[in-house]
C-alpha cells in the first residue's frame, strides 16, 4: 500500500451521500492532483503508479529539469519583486524625511513673526523624539494587541492561511504575528521612524545660533538625505529591472504578482478535507485581484489541451477556491511560452472534476482499474508501459 492510502483503512471506506468516499472518522480518501492527471490519462497507468511503478523515459527527466528551471526563474522574479517593493517603501520614507526637513528650513528662514529660538525648538523635538521612542519600545515589548483584542478575526484567518499554505508571504509582520515580546508591526515601525525623524531635527537645530543658520543647516541636511534617497532609489530600480528580466524569461503578463511557486519542499500543500483533493500548483499568480493557478507542461505542444492536464488544473482551481475563499474565474494551462490556454471554472467543470475524484476513490476501495482507450500511440507515449499488462505499444 502506498503512502497516500497508508493512513486509511480502505476496507471500512464507504461512499457518502455527497458521492465522495470516506474512511475512519469520516475522512475523505486522499486524491492528489497528480492522481487525477494520471487517472484521466489512463486508469491503468494510475493504478501502476499506486503500486510503485514510477514513470521512465527521457521525457520524464527532461520535464523535471525544465520544471526546476522554470521554478527557479519564477522564484527569482518573486524575490526581486518583493525586494523592489521593500526598497521603494524605504525610499518613500526617506523622501518623506527630505520633505519634512525642507518645510522646516523654509519655515525657519522665511517666517519672521515666530518668536522661537532654534535651541528651544531643538529641546521640544528632543523631548518628542524620546517620548515617541519610548512608546515604540513599549509597543514592541508589550503584547498590547493581544491584550486589547486589536487583531481581528479576519487577520487571524489570513495569518493561519499564510502559515498553512505559504501562498501569501507577509511583507513586514512574521507568521502568527500578535505584537509584543520583541515583535514589531507597522505601528511600531512608524513610531521608531518618527523618533528618528524628530531626533534628526533636534540634533540639526541644536548647534544653530539663529533661525537663518538653522535654516541653512536644515537645507544641508536635506541635501545629504537626498543623496541617500537617490542611492536607495537606484537600488530599487536595479531590482525592478532584474524582476522584469525574470518576468519576461518565464513569460508572465506585465503587472502579474506571483503569490506561490511550487518547489516541493518549502511550498505548502493545498488541501480540501471535504473532498480529499490535495496538491501543489506550479504557480499561483494574482491577476486583477484574483488568485489564478498556473500549470506548466513541458514536452510536445498539443493542438488542444489534453483532458488529463485540464483535469489536473481543475483540481488546482478548486484548491485555490477552498483555501482562499475566493472563486477563481479560470486557471492557466501552459505548454511552453507560446501555447497558453484559459481553462474556465464553472459548474460543468466542477462536476467533471468531482466525478473524476469519486471514480478514483472508488477504485482505491474496490480496485479493478482498466485501460480506457484503444490508442496504440497513447500507450507508446506512456511512461509506465514497461509494467503494463494491457499495453498496446
Amino acid at each position: 500500500m502506498n503512502q497516500v492510502t497508508a493512513d486509511f483503512d480502505l476496507s471500512s471506506a464507504k461512499k457518502n451521500k455527497d458521492g465522495f468516499w470516506r474512511g475512519h472518522g469520516n475522512t475523505a480518501l486522499r486524491v492528489s492532483a497528480s492522481d487525477i492527471e494520471r487517472h484521466s490519462y489512463c486508469p491503468l497507468s494510475w493504478e501502476l503508479a499506486k503500486k510503485g511503478n514510477s514513470g521512465r523515459g527521457e521525457a520524464i527527466e527532461a520535464g523535471r529539469v525544465k520544471h526546476a528551471k522554470i521554478h527557479h526563474r519564477v522564484s527569482e522574479f518573486k524575490s526581486k519583486q518583493a525586494q523592489f517593493r521593500r526598497q521603494m517603501i524605504i525610499w518613500t520614507w526617506w523622501f518623506t524625511v527630505i520633505i519634512a526637513i525642507v518645510i522646516d528650513s523654509v519655515a525657519f528662514m522665511m517666517i519672521d513673526d515666530v518668536m522661537l529660538y532654534p535651541q528651544d525648538v531643538s529641546r521640544y523635538l528632543a523631548m518628542w523624539s524620546l517620548s515617541v521612542l519610548i512608546a515604540g519600545i513599549i509597543a514592541i515589548y508589550v503584547p498590547w494587541r493581544k491584550w486589547f483584542g486589536v487583531t481581528g478575526s479576519l487577520k487571524q484567518e489570513k495569518a493561519k492561511f499564510i502559515q498553512e499554505t505559504k501562498i501569501i508571504q507577509p511583507e513586514w509582520e512574521p507568521e502568527g504575528f500578535e505584537g509584543g515580546w520583541f515583535e514589531a508591526g507597522k505601528l511600531e515601525i512608524s513610531l521608531l521612524f518618527g523618533a528618528i525623524l524628530l531626533g534628526i531635527h533636534s540634533i540639526a537645530l541644536n548647534g544653530a545660533e539663529n533661525r537663518q543658520q538653522a535654516g541653512f543647516i536644515m537645507v544641508m541636511l536635506a541635501m545629504c538625505w537626498t543623496l541617500a534617497a537617490s542611492w536607495q532609489l537606484q537600488r530599487a530600480l536595479i531590482s525592478e529591472n532584474e524582476s522584469e528580466l525574470a518576468r519576461k524569461d518565464v513569460d508572465l503578463v506585465e503587472g502579474t504578482e506571483v503569490a506561490y511557486s511550487d518547489d516541493e519542499e518549502s511550498a505548502g500543500l493545498l488541501v480540501d478535507k471535504l473532498t480529499g483533493i490535495r496538491g501543489r500548483p506550479d504557480q499561483i499568480v494574482v491577476i486583477d485581484g484574483e488568485f489564478i493557478p498556473i500549470e506548466q507542461k513541458t514536452g510536445r505542444v498539443p493542438k488542444r489541451p489534453h483532458d488529463s492536464h485540464r483535469h489536473q488544473l481543475l483540481a488546482y482551481i478548486h484548491l485555490v477556491e477552498v483555501n482562499t475563499k475566493r472563486i477563481p474565474p479560470y486557471g492557466i494551462l501552459r505548454y511552453g511560452n507560446e501555447n497558453i490556454h484559459q481553462i474556465m471554472w464553472d459548474d460543468e467543470a466542477k462536476n467533471e472534476l468531482y466525478s473524476e475524484v469519486q471514480e478514483i476513490q472508488r477504485l482505491m476501495v474496490n480496485g479493478g482499474a482498466k485501460r480506457n482507450h484503444k490508442r496504440a500511440g497513447k500507450c507508446q507515449n506512456c511512461s509506465r508501459k514497461y509494467a503494463c499488462p494491457e499495453s498496446l505499444a
